[in-house]
């Protein structure tokens, strides 16, 4: 009796084990930095302060991605004059890895406020990139 209860509760041990490497996947890609930019005379530079009718481009470097590996932006207004806070503005994706640049425009100015970006690795958060416009 006691060996098998023994026998059983191994078996139940490997049977967990084998269950979880089954539904385990992980990706190896990795957000090496992520910023947000503005386009001066055609090169970008580092910033968190836009004026109201620039574009805003978050830059990110995923590295160690394979090619079926999904990266996504999403846009947020979290606090801008005129507009539901927290709303969504937009979301882009795109998908394998390296340097990507995401972009936001707008036909018209933006409102005085602040706002996010979130940047997803196959559906996960990854990181978020916090920017004003003044």
């Amino acid at each position: 009796m006691r060996e098998k209860k023994g026998l059983l509760i191994c078996s139940i041990i490997v049977m967990l084990f084998v269950s979880m490497a089954c539904s385990f996947s992980a990706s190896t890609a990795k957000i090496k930095d992520a910023s947000m930019a503005q386009d001066v005379n055609g090169e970008f530079q580092e910033t968190d302060v836009f004026a109201q009718e620039e574009v805003f481009y978050a830059l990110i470097n995923v590295t160690s991605a394979p090619d079926d590996t999904a990266v996504k932006a999403v846009w947020y207004a979290v606090d801008a004059e005129g507009v539901d806070p927290n709303s969504v503005l937009y979301e882009s994706e795109f998908t394998g890895g390296g340097e990507i640049t995401f972009e936001l425009s707008n036909d018209y100015l933006w409102p005085y406020g602040t706002y996010k970006v979130e940047i997803y690795l196959n559906d996960e958060l990854q990181e978020t990139l916090e920017f004003s416009v003044e």
